[in-house]
């Protein structure tokens, strides 16, 4: 994939493993507590693409990464550590 295309929100949440399910990373984009660029998405389907910065919840912790890959596939945590930027990690 190249910086055009895009990828699933919630498949991209879980592909970076920010959440141990598809489903509970769907329930949260539903919920409206996912920001990208800035703006509340509430649709689990919202396309993301390379460059996009996020902001969203994880237990008690508030997370603001940068897309870096899109990447294909749910891989060990060691590849899915490339697909992601930590721009902020507050607790």
């Amino acid at each position: 994939m190249n910086g055009a295309d895009g990828i699933r929100l919630d498949k991209w949440l879980w592909q970076a493993r920010f959440f141990k399910s598809r489903t509970l990373a769907s329930k949260i984009c539903a919920g409206g507590k996912v920001r990208v660029g800035g703006e509340v998405v509430r649709k689990a389907h919202y396309v993301v693409r390379v460059g996009d910065v996020l902001t969203f919840p994880r237990g008690r912790e508030i997370f603001v990464v940068r897309i870096e890959e899109l990447g294909t596939r749910r891989g060990p945590a060691t590849e899915a550590e490339t697909l992601y930027f930590i721009m902020e990690e507050n607790t």
